[in-house]
């Protein structure tokens, strides 16, 4: 079946220039707007605009996102139906997705990943202060700029309102949504889930930044869903032979892992401010060796 290509159609006085990408949902154009300049506008897919639930969704990321306000955040333009097409205007973000960027360069600096979570950090606090828990963290979900090294989060389709009617909800009970390799374990039962869920998320992110990996190592679905509910994550300074961080960098990304959302940080952006603090640059190498003829080595420098 031929992809739907609208480029060259003007949608709303959003004349679409390319297509630049697709998801699950609907297709993305890189378009031109007469007062906004540059623009992204999300097209809901065919088979999916007679579905009374992908609507709801797919308005309500147009909702979610145009209440959260952050540098961090792809500010939400505009959204309705026109010419018989759902759209969704959105901010144009310089950038690449996250998961491109550390997909071509390897794992980042701590230094890097400090700026990137605490810009990241900032978006969803606001998004917290504004009752939206985004639920679908992920690198797909960033947008990367490495010339200012800038990040905007985007994609707030599976969000939900911390205040809104359980019974509203779009997700039935007994299913869980987001991406299992970055999902919060108490997600997974399909239950209401709070700002925790989020730091959970953030964790992971700063995890595979940091290594390049996931904290766990499931090689199918159901392996990772037991591995979440029962297993604890490998610790940061095993991920990678070889590769040693600073034992404050380990404790502080580790406690926004924990299964129990209790353990982990009360903010973003505490977790944020302990990570970025553990990865100034010159903070201490954790030693395999502490109590070896190396650690008693550097005891005795520590004394003169």
């Amino acid at each position: 079946m031929a992809q739907e290509n609208l480029a060259g159609r003007t949608i709303a006085d959003y004349r679409l220039l390319k297509r630049v990408g697709e998801g699950g949902t609907a297709t993305v154009y890189r378009a031109e707007h007469i007062d906004r300049g540059n623009c992204a506008v999300k097209i809901l897919k065919p088979r999916l605009r007679t579905d009374e639930n992908a609507r709801k969704r797919f308005l309500r990321e147009s909702e979610y996102g145009g209440r959260v306000q952050h540098d961090s955040v792809v500010r939400t333009f505009d959204y309705g139906e026109a010419d018989g097409l759902i759209y969704l205007a959105l901010e144009w973000a310089d950038g690449e997705p996250l998961s491109d960027f550390v997909e071509r360069t390897g794992r980042l600096a701590p230094p890097l990943v400090a700026t990137i979570i605490t810009q990241l950090a900032g978006a969803l606090g606001a998004a917290h202060a504004s009752d939206i828990i985004h639920r679908d963290l992920k690198p797909e979900n960033i947008v990367y700029n490495p010339e200012t090294q800038a990040v905007k989060l985007l994609d707030f389709g599976i969000a939900r309102d911390a205040q809104a009617d359980p019974a509203q909800r779009l997700t039935r009970t007994g299913f869980f949504v987001g991406t299992l390799q970055y999902v919060a374990p108490e997600a997974l039962s399909g239950e209401l889930v709070g700002p925790s869920a989020d730091i959970y998320s953030l964790a992971t992110i700063a995890y595979y930044l940091l290594t390049g990996l996931h904290p766990y190592e499931g090689k199918s679905p159901r392996e990772l869903f037991q591995q979440l509910l029962t297993a604890d994550p490998k610790p940061l300074n095993r991920a990678v032979k070889g590769v040693k961080f600073s034992a404050a960098l380990e404790r502080a990304i580790m406690r926004g892992l924990q299964r129990d959302p209790n353990d982990r940080p009360a903010t973003v952006e505490e977790f944020a401010d302990g990570t970025a603090k553990a990865a100034e640059p010159g903070a201490e190498v954790e030693d395999s060796d502490k109590g070896g003829l190396f650690g008693a080595f550097k005891s005795m420098l520590k004394k003169k």
